[in-house]
């Protein structure tokens, strides 16, 4: 895809923030990486935390010690899928797997699957969400 054609995707400051040795400025992200950064931001921001914006944000800390059960992985989907849809404008959800890849160690990772609104070009981004199940202390 040439840079003109989904240049609508836009650039900003990378995430986390990183600054470049040679010039002090700051590093910037740029097409579907700038998109994958604002996901990322999204997800690990609880709703109520910006001041400015406060509907912004996932809320994914709330699951925190929570039992790892079918209902956790509905619940998780549901508040990915909504803060997706309210926050990222340029992208349309197609799904949201949950899935619990290491209970032993509360890992849970979630698979979103969407597409770019311009373009329909078909992207997948992967967040590890770590969950420590209170029931699981020694």
């Amino acid at each position: 895809m040439a840079a003109n054609e989904n240049s609508f995707l836009g650039s900003g400051w990378s995430f986390p923030v990183t600054f470049s040795s040679g010039n002090y400025r700051v590093n910037l992200s740029r097409l579907e990486e700038n998109v994958n950064d604002s996901i990322d931001i999204i997800l690990q921001t609880k709703v109520g935390e910006r001041n400015l914006n406060a509907q912004f944000g996932s809320g994914l800390q709330e699951f925190f010690f929570r039992r790892m059960d079918e209902s956790l992985k509905g619940e998780i989907k549901d508040a990915v899928s909504n803060a997706l849809l309210h926050n990222e404008p340029r992208i349309t959800l197609t799904d949201v797997e949950v899935v619990f890849a290491d209970k032993s160690n509360g890992r849970v990772e979630v698979l979103v699957k969407y597409l770019y609104n311009t373009t329909n070009t078909r992207h997948n981004y992967v967040f590890p969400f770590y969950l420590n199940e209170g029931t699981n202390l020694s």
